[in-house]
């Protein structure tokens, strides 16, 4: 499973956060998760492991999985086309740091999205900068720089977004995190989307607007790194 520690260690932060009892091993919870794999005979699967509070207040944990299709490699050649969705995230909130079922906006974006044929819906902040995309992180290269909204954003901390800054930085390659509005994006050389089931995804269009001229030489080169980083 890609990165299965950080997103445990992940869920553990955010049982902080949150109030929850979270006291399952690392090595339990791993186990648990390969069994159901294994009873349900599923090659490739998706995982999700949820916390929640029961009616008597405790804390129950549910794990589901499901046979996981990933994209073909076609669509890492053609890219992803993105609108800009109508719902703003606050930036200030702190949930945004943390990963829970609280994610409506994201989940309307994405079917708004859908609806009008776009693969993805990047979303703004409530202070007109750019956050994230509806189901995964946003990056775009100018000059051969590597840039991304920063935490503060009110982005999710994503595992592949960090893998990527851990991967950028290895290679000598300038990074820089803040606020950036959707000119900027706009008028970059490249751009590309991140999340754990989908790795490294070219973002091609935003609406009207083509990002960059093909070859996307920094975008081939994260996702040649991230591929072989899995295999």
């Amino acid at each position: 499973i890609v990165y299965l520690k950080q997103h445990f260690q992940r869920i553990k932060e955010s049982a902080f956060y949150l109030y929850l009892n979270f006291n399952y091993s690392f090595e339990k919870i791993k186990r648990v998760i390969f069994r159901l794999i294994d009873l349900n005979k599923i090659e490739d699967a998706y995982v999700r492991l949820t916390l929640f509070k029961n009616f008597k207040g405790k804390t129950s944990t549910f794990i589901w999985i499901k046979p996981y299709k990933p994209y073909p490699k076609s669509k890492y050649l053609k890219g992803f086309y993105a609108c800009v969705s109508d719902f703003k995230v606050n930036a200030d909130s702190f949930l945004n740091q943390i990963k829970t079922g609280n994610y409506l906006l994201y989940q309307l974006s994405y079917q708004r999205a859908k609806q009008r044929g776009f693969d993805e819906a990047i979303i703004l902040n409530n202070k007109g900068y750019i956050a994230e995309a509806s189901r995964s992180n946003i990056f775009f290269v100018k000059k051969g720089k590597l840039f991304t909204p920063s935490l503060n954003c009110g982005c999710l901390k994503g595992i592949t977004r960090q893998v990527i800054l851990d991967m950028a930085q290895k290679n000598n390659i300038k990074i820089k995190e803040g606020n950036f509005s959707l000119k900027e994006l706009y008028k970059a050389d490249e751009a590309f989307l991140t999340n754990s089931l989908i790795g490294v995804m070219p973002l091609f269009y935003i609406e009207k607007y083509k990002i960059g001229r093909s070859p996307f030489r920094l975008t081939g080169f994260f996702i040649r790194e991230y591929n072989s980083l899995l295999w």
